[in-house]
Order: C-alpha cells, then structure tokens, then sequence
C-alpha cells in the first residue's frame, strides 16, 4: 500500500465500524468486512448507547441517596387533626341533674316524650352557652349551668319563655308545652332544690 491510500483505508475502517454500530446486530459482509491491518491515527468514534424507555434495567446500580435522604419514600400518612375533647364546666354541688329532673317530672305525671342527652352542645362546637348538661325532650329543655349566675343570664335572655330555678332553667322556646302546663313543671322543679 501507498502512503496515499492509508488516509482512505482508514476513512473506510471508520465507516464500516459506524455502519456495523447502526445497524441492526447484523455484522457486515462482503466489502465492508474489509479490515486493516495497518494501524491507523484517526481516533475511533465514541457511541453513546440509547436511551431506555422503561426505565434503568435491574443490573444498574443504585445511586444512593443525597444527604440523610431515605433510599425508599414512602407515601406520607396524612391524618385529620382531631381537636381535644371538650371538657364542660360540673354542676354546682347540690343542683339536680338534668336526667334526674326528667325523671321528677316523669313520677309527678307530667309529659316528657323523647329525651335526648344533648349536653354536647352545650361546649364550643354546639350552642356554646358553657352549661354542663342539657336533656331536651318534645315538651321542653333542661340546662343545668355551673353556677346560678349563668343560668340567670341564660333565663334573662330566654325571658318569658323559660324558668329559673338556681343553676337550672327550664327552656320552652322549641316545646310543645302549653303555657297553662308550664306551672306544674316548674312547681315539680322548685321541688327539687
């Protein structure tokens, strides 16, 4: 071989190796598996291999994680913020309880369909009044506060339609009570305390 046909060669080793590293796995034959036997100068191209659409293949080592990273997140828990539960204020000693006045009212005879302990509303998420029981019934509702103060209060502005007597009010607002029945309860309460 002449000098002037070496820089040929070896343009034509290049592009055979290119050929063979595009195609499709298949090794050239015939005149591009021509092949050199004399060293050549030209720097053999880099191929970068193509990119995975699925993903990095199982045999790829892990990259570890940056910092105090965990290796593996997990999905954070998320839990609604449940508020305190709701301390109401006791009943002043010696007052009756809002079931035990249903109950005087039940010996004495007198109508009380359908009670319901509601003494829940009676904190910040119901009414918020800061009584400490409530039991309502079809015919009226009982509150009992923690100090006659407050049922005071409660009674004024439930005037008229509502009795008094120390830390408990009766309420008729909501009630199906008759205004000529209303003495009888209050007079069974009076009894009480």
């Amino acid at each position: 071989m002449t000098h002037r046909s070496l820089p040929a060669v070896a343009v034509l080793v290049v592009a055979v190796s290119l050929i063979a590293g595009c195609g499709d796995g298949d090794r050239p034959t015939g005149a591009a598996a021509v092949t050199s036997s004399t060293p050549t100068t030209s720097p053999s191209p880099v191929l970068s291999p193509s990119p995975s659409v699925a993903g990095p293949s199982p045999t790829a080592p892990a990259v570890p994680p940056a910092g105090d990273a965990p290796a593996v997140q997990e999905p954070t828990e998320r839990r609604p913020a449940s508020p305190p539960p709701v301390v109401l204020p006791r009943r002043p000693a010696g007052a009756p309880g809002a079931k035990q006045v249903i109950d005087a009212f039940r010996a004495a005879g007198l109508k009380v369909p359908n009670p319901r302990d509601r003494s829940v509303d009676c904190g910040p998420d119901g009414l918020g009044l800061g009584c400490s029981e409530i039991v309502a019934t079809d015919a009226l509702t009982v509150y009992v506060f923690p100090d006659a103060t407050s049922a005071s209060d409660i009674a004024d502005t439930w005037s008229g339609q509502s009795y008094r007597r120390g830390a408990v009010v009766l309420n008729y607002l909501a009630a199906r009570t008759p205004a000529a029945d209303r003495p009888r309860y209050e007079k069974v309460l009076a009894g009480l305390g």
